[in-house]
């Protein structure tokens, strides 16, 4: 394989230039500095969903709110954690490595400018225009409306919600320029923190404003969009302290510009393929019984706790990486970011699989079971996770293996990949939902995720950028023997379900909490016994 690069330019010398990106030996502590805040998020973000759950139950009101907050999350989830991060990191990195201080800047006001500029506009049109989106992604709710049937005030109900959780997309795309910008410079702290601060608007608007208002979920779309005013605002002193703040400026024929946004438009399917099929699952759920989405919803929040905490941050650290060793022509030491990054995803996601799968219902009634949300609403949202929770690992690899195709500034491929698995993800909806209704949804779209993690890999592993070295084949076998111990300690230890439902909250927390530790500690000390060592989990 040949690493193009471009011709660089002599940085004057007396300029001041931003950090560097974090060298290999770095890559762990930034990871876990990363995990750390993200897992600060994680945490508020399930104190978040116990609030709305203790709030609105699984019943119509949350449906729709769930709904209202799912579309303009689903964009944060392409700029922020997907499509923009990927075209936008490596172009930053180009001109941060190869080009002036002031050409750099040019480029983020441009970006800016030109972002915020169309953004702005799709936002406009959204909030405009609510109810032909809810008409779009709820058309079994807007059928019913159609057809004066009981669901009809869903639909009048989500198009009210719409116009005021939309306008967030506008706030957190700015957000995640600013953080993409920071995390180039290896200051990955502040972007991870960021999303605590939506978290806390959505509480402070679930134990506070909610309550005093007539449709509460109204009170709930509110906390969303000043949690997205507080985020971008949040991130403004750092740009400025890193020497990043710009007046935005329109540049769409900015030649970074367009690089930018012609490695982004394939991306937003390319990196982004499980959000679009979790979408799809929204819209196929209005069809089905009243608490189809709300029992996806939870499901998929607790997927999404390990998904963020370990794929989306290991993800995040070697994109800049990745881009330098590009940029410098590396490719022993782009093998070796990629591998570990590989071995990491394993490490952590493998177990965290079988953990969630084996754990369904008990996290779901120790989190949310209490208010309006019942035992009943409890195992039916399990059936889900354990569905959801067998695509775990594939999702964590798609973060991953996706960033050794952007880092190269290639996403023409991805999206073919991505368009195969979400066609797949579309024609198991239809035959798996038939039989087990949203529960087949939460499993397609598991499936869909595994044939998009094997399409991205193979290619890598074929072009000799993916190295499977025999260590990581070694670490692989260890970490799967290590895990199948620790599911058959928790499978010997798990009270019935019947228990966990008579149980009082403390004594189901007590149980959990000893069930997690007790499994940490069992695939710890098998994944030792097995032959791991720490030096299998350290950068090159």
């Amino acid at each position: 394989m040949s690493i193009n690069t471009p011709k660089r330019e002599p940085k004057p010398a007396n300029e001041s230039v931003p950090t560097a990106p974090p060298p290999a030996p770095r890559l762990l502590r930034s990871g876990l500095i990363v995990s750390v805040m993200t897992f600060l998020s994680r945490i508020l973000g399930l104190v978040r969903d116990v609030a709305i759950a203790a709030l609105v139950g699984a019943g119509a009101a949350a449906d729709v709110f769930l709904f209202a907050n799912k579309i303009p999350n689903f964009l944060r989830r392409l700029f922020a954690e997907g499509a923009f991060a990927q075209a936008f990191v490596p172009v930053l990195t180009e001109y941060h490595r190869g080009k002036s201080l002031d050409e750099t800047r040019l480029l983020l006001a441009r970006v800016a400018g030109t972002l915020g500029t169309l953004v702005g506009v799709v936002t406009l049109l959204a909030v405009i225009f609510s109810p032909v989106v809810a008409a779009l992604f709820g058309m079994g709710w807007f059928m019913d409306w159609l057809q004066g049937g009981e669901q009809a005030d869903k639909f009048e109900l989500a198009s009210l919600l719409l116009k005021i959780t939309f306008p967030y997309l506008f706030f957190i795309t700015l957000t995640a320029l600013a953080g993409a910008s920071l995390n180039v410079l290896g200051r990955f702290g502040v972007a991870a923190f960021t999303p605590v601060l939506l978290n806390v608007s959505v509480i402070v608007a679930a134990l506070w404003l909610a309550p005093m208002l007539e449709r509460p979920e109204i009170g709930l779309a509110l906390g969303v969009f000043f949690g997205g005013i507080v985020q971008f605002l949040f991130q403004l002193p750092f740009l400025k302290q890193a020497g990043l703040l710009v007046m935005p400026k329109w540049g769409w024929n900015d030649p970074g510009v367009v690089k930018i946004r012609t490695l982004m438009i394939p991306a937003l399917f390319g990196v982004s393929v499980s959000q679009i099929n979790l979408l799809l699952d929204t819209v196929i759920a209005s069809f089905l019984v009243t608490g189809s989405i709300s029992w996806l919803y939870y499901a998929d929040r607790l997927l999404e706790f390990p998904l963020g905490l370990f794929g989306i941050a290991i993800a995040t650290v070697i994109l800049p990486a990745l881009s330098a060793r590009h940029v410098d022509q590396s490719l022993e030491k782009f093998q070796q970011t990629l591998d570990w990054g590989v071995r990491m995803v394993v490490m952590l996601g493998l177990p965290a699989m079988a953990a969630l799968f084996v754990l369904a219902e008990p996290m779901i009634l120790v989190l949310f079971e209490r208010g309006s949300f019942t035992p009943n609403d409890a195992a039916l949202s399990s059936y889900a996770l354990m569905a959801y929770a067998t695509g775990l690992l594939s999702f964590m690899l798609v973060k991953v293996l996706a960033t050794g195709f952007f880092s190269r500034q290639d996403t023409k491929r991805p999206v073919k990949y991505g368009i195969i698995a979400m066609a797949a993800n579309m024609v198991m909806n239809i035959v798996l939902a038939i039989p087990f209704g949203y529960v087949g949804l939460a499993l397609a779209t598991a499936l869909s995720g595994t044939v998009n993690a094997a399409l991205l890999g193979i290619v890598l592993y074929r072009e000799g950028v993916l190295l499977l070295s025999s260590q990581t084949r070694r670490f692989i076998v260890q970490v799967a023997l290590a895990t199948l111990v620790m599911v058959v300690v928790l499978l010997w230890w798990l009270p019935a379900s019947a228990e966990w439902i008579a149980a009082h909250f403390w004594q189901r927390t007590r149980w959990l909490m000893a069930l997690i530790v007790a499994g940490g500690v069992t695939y710890v000390l098998s994944w030792f016994l097995f032959g791991g060592r720490l030096r299998a989990i350290r950068a090159h």
